[in-house]
């Protein structure tokens, strides 16, 4: 099995600790709210960047908000150049621009709201030198939504909200850069085969909203590039990994919010394999 991703890792430098790297396009609402918590970390400055980047090669809006903040944070605004809409693609970009000791991935909706969080994290990851990945505590960041839907996974090892070493994400090469989504989801199935380890700790908490799928669009993108993974794995854990993303589809037929969300996504991410197998232009993995 290859264990490499698509991302040439550069070494830390500079003298700093933490790089936020933060993927968006639009949504600006949202990613002011998630700066303005990074300003409000009682945390050194001169240690911390963010960096962001978005997508569609960039908007006058974006670099303007990036701009509104660069006097408050160590901000690295880079507008995506090319693979628009590849997220692998789009945190490898961010993660090459890069210079902290730890990295952390969050998504522009993520909410922070305990001012300790990066220094918690920095001296949690700092003091457990035999673990590669720090993840969070998650909860639904809000609930009024049909059917009073709050539900979160507590330690979804995701890019909403999940620390890594530098150096394990320069050893596993990042991410695959022709994901459209899951792309992290992805990137820990070989972190794991890798034998890296990860730590859950409830001290850290972060909000993010609910699983919701108003269409079948992304996650049979998200089929589509599992399945360019074929050539890449070894075809059981191949088929394995298919079926236990799939897995949910039959929950769309419960009553219940949470889980027609998750059996939605199921069967669009199967039908996106189901398509792929079909299409003779269907990307692989080489």
């Amino acid at each position: 099995m290859q264990l490499q991703g698509d991302c040439c890792v550069p070494t830390e430098r500079d003298g700093i600790r933490m790089s936020c790297i933060i993927n968006f396009f639009g949504r600006l609402d949202l990613l002011s709210c998630i700066l303005n918590s990074l300003v409000e970390q009682n945390y050194p400055g001169q240690h911390l960047e963010v960096i962001l980047v978005e997508d569609q090669g960039g908007t006058e809006a974006g670099r303007r908000l990036a701009e509104d903040f660069s006097s408050l944070l160590n901000i690295v605004y880079a507008p995506l150049d090319r693979k628009f809409g590849k997220m692998g693609y789009s945190r490898n970009f961010g993660l090459s621009l890069s210079r902290g000791k730890y990295i952390l991935f969050l998504d522009d909706d993520t909410v922070i709201l305990q001012k300790d969080f990066l220094a918690n994290l920095d001296a949690i990851i700092t003091d457990r030198p035999e673990v590669d990945a720090i993840i969070p505590h998650g909860m639904a960041s809000f609930s009024l939504v049909e059917g009073r839907y709050a539900y979160h996974e507590p330690y979804f090892m995701t890019s909403r909200c999940t620390a890594y070493r530098r150096s394990v994400l320069a050893e596993l090469s990042g991410f695959m850069s022709d994901f459209v989504g899951q792309e992290d989801v992805e990137f820990v199935i070989r972190f794991t085969f890798k034998g890296k380890t990860s730590a859950k700790v409830s001290e850290l908490e972060y909000y993010h909203p609910p699983l919701l799928v108003p269409n079948l669009r992304k996650p049979k993108a998200v089929g589509n590039s599992f399945y360019g993974l074929k050539s890449r794995y070894p075809f059981l854990l191949w088929l394995l990994v298919i079926l236990n993303c799939a897995r949910h589809a039959p929950l769309y037929l419960l009553p219940v919010r949470r889980y027609r969300e998750m059996g939605r996504f199921g069967i669009g991410f199967m039908a996106g394999v189901i398509v792929s197998m079909f299409k003779k232009d269907g990307f692989q993995y080489h």
